[in-house]
């Protein structure tokens, strides 16, 4: 008779297992921005292009994913430049790199290589820095993809969708299985819209666990879009976090969207509503300001400022930068997380801490 299989929450992981007690310890620093790094090489189209997708039909200028194939010496050197400003976790640069995101390109039938060679060169990026007492993690970044699967997009219609469940389900499956092959320690769920692609994403990091025995934590992060405190598809702060938490997430957290001091009344609100989860954040620079070099108006010190009063404030286990920040930011956002104590949190049930003893 086969043995039956144990609940979720008493199998360990088998990556990144060191991470729960890392955010019981200390308060994790996560990277900044790949794109606003990429602007700054100021690529052309034959820099995406390469030599192997030199007869492309398509422009591919501003494929950002595509780098990590022909040009992965940048990707490298900014992977490289956020750990050496001290982030513990770096993401692939793999947030549109699905097969549906990459149809946009015509390169759908690559989305699976191109997440194996990001996760590789993330992967290498932490081999080089990791030391016993600090180390780094490879992120698997999901991105939302630019189709909802809840919302019309057609204004005359609203039963319109250019997208399915099924559809995003594959995609995710397919970039998520590249992303393990390539050496990942955890996924990242990141600028969430649409819970509907969450879920999807979510159902597909579940299949894939299951098919092939691994496990790794799994962070998941919405994107209020406005002051309404909602994200794209309705959901308030915590009607999100109550439609994802099944998910048992390792952190679950905001990103993107908005400025450090605009987030702060929907970090509060996420860290009360999942008081049994470590909280995330990852604020963009401000708000966008095209006189800026990064196309957003904080500076470093602002950025660093702000993200040490949530931390003080109790709100944070990770914390990092999105659009427009760059290694200066993250160096000042470590500098003032290390001086405060990480967020606590409480029930065993939802903590993310898979196999382990969750912290009181």
């Amino acid at each position: 008779m086969t043995a039956p299989t144990p609940p979720r929450s008493a199998i360990p992981y088998t990556r990144g297992a060191a991470l729960p007690a890392i955010l019981a310890q200390r308060i994790a620093v996560l990277d900044g921005a790949m794109g606003t790094m990429i602007q700054r090489y100021k690529l052309t189209e034959a820099d995406f292009r390469g030599t192997r997708f030199a007869d492309h039909p398509k422009d591919l200028k501003g494929n950002n994913d595509l780098l990590v194939m022909t040009r992965p010496d940048v990707i490298s050197e900014i992977h490289r430049q956020y750990l050496d400003a001290g982030a513990d976790i770096i993401e692939t640069n793999t947030f549109g790199t699905t097969s549906v995101a990459q149809e946009d390109y015509g390169l759908e039938a690559h989305a699976y290589e191109m997440n194996v060679a990001a996760a590789r060169l993330a992967r290498e990026a932490c081999d080089a820095f990791s030391t016993p007492d600090k180390p780094r993690f490879a992120a698997g970044a999901l991105g939302p993809t630019p189709r909802t699967a809840s919302i019309s997009p057609d204004v005359n219609d609203p039963g319109a969708r250019n997208v399915d469940f099924d559809t995003l389900r594959a995609a995710y499956y397919e970039q998520a299985k590249g992303l393990l092959e390539g050496g990942v320690d955890l996924f990242l769920v990141e600028t969430i819209f649409d819970t509907l692609n969450a879920k999807a994403a979510i159902f597909a990091l579940d299949e894939l666990m299951e098919d092939t025995g691994e496990r790794l934590p799994v962070i998941i992060s919405g994107t209020v879009t406005d002051a309404s405190g909602r994200i794209l598809s309705g959901q308030t702060v915590t009607a999100f976090w109550h439609s994802v938490r099944h998910a048992r997430p390792l952190a679950i957290g905001l990103n993107c969207a908005l400025g450090a001091a605009l987030m702060r009344p929907y970090i509060e609100e996420l860290s009360k509503a999942a008081d049994d989860t470590p909280i995330s954040c990852y604020p963009n620079a401000g708000l966008p300001n095209p006189m800026s070099d990064t196309g957003f108006d904080e500076t470093p010190d602002v950025t660093g400022r702000l993200v040490g009063e949530f931390a003080s404030a109790g709100f944070l286990n990770i914390a990092g930068g999105c659009c427009g920040t760059t290694p200066d930011h993250i160096r000042a956002i470590a500098q003032k997380v290390s001086a405060y104590q990480p967020r606590r949190w409480g029930s065993k049930l939802f903590s993310g801490l898979v196999g382990e003893e969750a912290v009181a």
